[in-house]
Parts: C-alpha cells; sequence; structure tokens
C-alpha cells in the first residue's frame, strides 16, 4: 500500500485550518430547481463528504444572466440562500468546511436558459464552439453579445452581490471561477477576447476583468477566505491563448500581490494529458506562486501524497472519486477499495447516484 501520509496532515489555509488535504473539487450535478434553488437532498450529499478537509462547491452562479446549463445552483437570491444555509449548516455539523463557487458561465449557454429569451454575453461577439444542456438535451451555445461598459459594471457588481449573499448563507469562503472557458477566462484568453478597449488587447488589460471581480469579492471576504480557479491550459469550451506563459503569470502574480487563501489550479482534463512544454509551462507557472496550492487534475491517492510531500502542492481537489466516494479521505487512508462511479447518474436525476453511494461501514 503506498504512504498516504502526506495527505492527512492538517493544513493551514488563510484563516482556516483543515483537518486533511483531501479536497472536494467543484462537481456540476444538475440537480437544483428551476430558479436555482439546491434541492434539500443536496444538504445530505455535501454533508455525506464533510471528511473532506475542504468542500467547493459546485459550479454556482453569481445572477440569472450568468447560468448556462439546466438545472445549477445559484446565490443571488433570498430563496437560495435560505437553501444554502441549510447545506452549510449540515456540513457544519459534521465539523466540514465548505467554500461556494461563484461562478459566471458568459457565452456557455443558451437563450432557452436565459431571462426572456436573452442572448448569453461575452468579452466578445465570438461563438462557442461547444455545446451546453438544456430541456432538450445537448444544444449548440447560442451567439453571445460582447458586454459593454455598462454591462461589465453590472457583472462586477453581481460578483459582489453574490459574495453577499454567500457570506449570508454561512459559507467559510467563496472561490472565484476563472477557469474552463467560462466569462473571467472569455475576457483572458486571447482566442476568445478581440476587444480594442482597456478589457482587450495587452495581458494586462486582459486581466482587467479578473483582477476587477476579485476586488469586488474581496470587498466582502478577506483575501484569507478566497480563492480562484485558474486552467493554464485551456482545452475547454472552446478558448485559447497565443502566449499563455505571459498571461497565466500575470494572474499568478495578482494571487500573489492580493494574498489569497489558495491558488487553485486545473493540470489536465479527463482525456487530454499535457505535452512536454505545456508541463514546463506549469511547472514554470508553480514556481511563481509560494502560498497554498491546490492541484486538480487525474489524481490518485499515491500521486496526490506524492504532490504534497514534495512541495508541488498543499492539497488536492478530487472530483469523481468523491462523487462515488462519499467517505473518501478515509477510504485513501486505509488504503480501501473505491466505489466505481455510474456516469448514467451524474447529471440530473434523483437520489440515485447522488446519496447513495456506500460508506466503508456500509451505510
Amino acid at each position: 500500500m503506498s504512504d498516504t501520509t502526506a495527505l492527512f496532515e492538517t493544513a493551514h489555509m488563510g484563516a482556516l485550518e483543515l483537518k486533511n488535504r483531501v479536497f472536494m473539487a467543484p462537481l456540476t450535478r444538475n440537480r437544483a430547481h428551476a430558479d436555482g434553488t439546491p434541492k434539500e437532498m443536496a444538504a445530505e450529499y455535501y454533508a455525506q463528504r464533510a471528511s473532506a478537509g475542504l468542500i467547493i462547491t459546485e459550479a454556482t452562479q453569481i445572477s440569472e444572466m450568468g447560468k448556462g446549463y439546466l438545472d445549477t445552483p445559484g446565490i443571488h437570491s433570498e430563496k437560495q440562500v435560505e437553501a444554502w444555509k441549510k447545506i452549510t449548516d449540515a456540513v457544519h455539523d459534521k465539523d466540514g468546511r465548505i467554500f461556494c463557487q461563484l461562478w459566471h458561465v458568459g457565452r456557455i449557454s443558451h437563450t432557452s436558459l436565459l431571462p426572456d429569451g436573452r442572448s448569453p454575453v461575452s468579452s466578445s461577439a465570438k461563438k462557442a464552439n461547444a455545446q451546453t444542456f438544456t430541456k432538450n438535451g445537448f444544444e449548440d451555445c447560442s451567439q453571445p453579445e460582447a458586454l459593454d461598459k455598462n454591462g461589465i459594471r453590472q457583472t462586477i457588481e453581481d460578483y459582489a452581490h453574490a459574495a453577499r449573499m454567500a457570506k449570508k448563507a454561512g459559507f467559510d469562503g467563496v472561490e472565484l471561477h476563472g477557469a474552463n472557458g467560462y466569462l473571467v477566462d472569455q475576457f483572458l484568453q486571447d482566442g476568445v477576447n478581440d476587444r480594442e478597449d482597456e478589457y482587450g488587447g495587452s495581458v494586462d488589460n486582459r486581466t482587467r476583468f479578473l483582477r476587477e471581480a476579485l476586488n469586488a469579492v474581496l470587498d466582502t471576504w478577506g483575501a484569507d477566505r478566497v480563492g480562484l480557479r485558474l486552467s493554464p491550459l485551456g482545452q475547454a469550451n472552446d478558448v485559447s491563448e497565443s502566449v499563455p506563459e505571459s498571461l497565466f503569470g500575470e494572474a499568478y502574480d495578482h494571487v500573489v500581490k492580493k494574498d489569497l487563501a489558495y491558488l487553485h489550479v486545473v493540470e489536465t482534463f479527463p482525456g487530454n494529458q499535457p505535452t512536454d512544454l505545456e508541463t514546463t509551462m506549469l511547472k514554470e507557472l508553480r514556481m511563481k506562486y509560494s502560498g497554498f496550492f491546490i492541484a486538480n487534475g487525474g489524481y490518485d491517492a499515491a500521486s496526490g501524497a506524492e504532490a504534497v510531500s514534495s512541495g508541488h502542492a498543499a492539497a488536492i481537489a478530487y472530483g469523481r472519486p468523491f462523487l462515488a466516494n462519499p467517505d473518501l479521505p478515509r477510504r485513501y487512508e486505509l488504503g480501501a477499495e473505491l466505489n466505481e462511479p455510474n456516469p448514467d447518474t451524474f447529471y440530473g436525476g434523483d437520489e440515485k447516484g447522488y446519496t447513495d453511494y456506500p460508506f466503508l461501514d456500509g451505510k
């Protein structure tokens, strides 16, 4: 059995002391009500996984215009806050810690999902070569509109409002979703962003939206309770960057300057192994950041423990293993067999494939 001891050392992250370094990654499950209110079964789902050092919630939209997938939760209405409060209470009752991931999908959306059939918004009016999930199943993303200055200001205020609502809901902190080709990424990467104003062109300009969104969140939360998620390799939702080492080097530098609680980096995507050049870039970017680093992408117990013990990561965010194993830290610590996830129940549905995966003790 591999030595996984490093995963079970306590961790000091920002304002929090955490019981282990096995973190639960954000996992979209499409099981919210149509109005973005989490269903009651979500409290059991998250509480079951409270043995994680930290739970990062499924991506949670900051506004009605931030929605991009059927039955995903929001954190912008009082009704949503009340439902999330039951979830944070349930996690805290199990001595867990939970951050809310703040999300705006930008152009990865469909008119049928947005208020009054409006078009999605993005940094630019470039349609994504991607699909999203609607009541009709998978459909091509709709043609977006480029946000004007007023639209940008409103969206930044939406981040601020969602941050305040997350605090009201009892979360321990928040993570700004800047990865995977969603709105922040659409401003960052020049394969999408073709603006000619102060939000486009130079690296400094293209990181402006990220900086403003972070500042909006930091107005409510201290930096020691705010994290940022980035994906320097792109590979999701039709984004690309001509000089990623320069762009993401600037983004990493900003995290350092703000002294955030953590930086959460998607290092690989399922089915996409990094090239040697990409691996080198990730290593060079990693050297720029001395704070609490969460690594995400294809880790198991052994490779995760190695990443922590070597100093590459302070914690590992696990996705699908946590989906099927509510007691994942215990299983990793004991070297126990894992439950196999059922892909047919990943998205949408009821308790099946959501709260019915067994614990080691059979419960």
